[in-house]
């Protein structure tokens, strides 16, 4: 398996694979957690299909805000589908950002984003 490293704003190191690119070695080792419970045997904890960098439009009385990159959305095989974000860093500016995009994604698509 080829891995190339690549450094952020926050010196975290962005890990580019085979399986695409994870902004830190924190969300690569949540998405390999993922592919391992592929295999899983009961259907509530059996993974589906994993979707990486799925993009949210922010629109608001029809005028683009912005828009938010959720890390995972998760498929189940019970139907559950989860939204995950993985933070790392949990201070300053950037992190503000990232709550309010989040409430504001949560609002207009009434889902719920755990972040771990």
């Amino acid at each position: 398996m080829k891995v190339k490293i690549m450094r952020n704003k926050f010196n975290a190191k962005r890990i580019v694979t085979e399986h695409g690119t994870f902004d830190s070695k924190k969300e690569y080792n949540y998405y390999k957690t993922l592919l391992l419970q592929k295999k899983a045997s009961n259907p509530s904890d059996r993974v589906t299909d994993i979707q990486t960098q799925v993009r949210f439009d922010i629109d608001v009385n029809d005028k683009h805000i912005g828009f938010y990159k959720l890390d995972f959305l998760i498929l189940y095989a019970d139907g559950m589908v989860e939204y995950v974000d993985v933070k790392g860093f949990k201070k300053g500016c950037a992190y503000s950002l990232f709550r309010l995009k989040k409430k504001l994604v949560e609002a207009i698509y009434s889902i719920t984003i755990k972040e771990v």
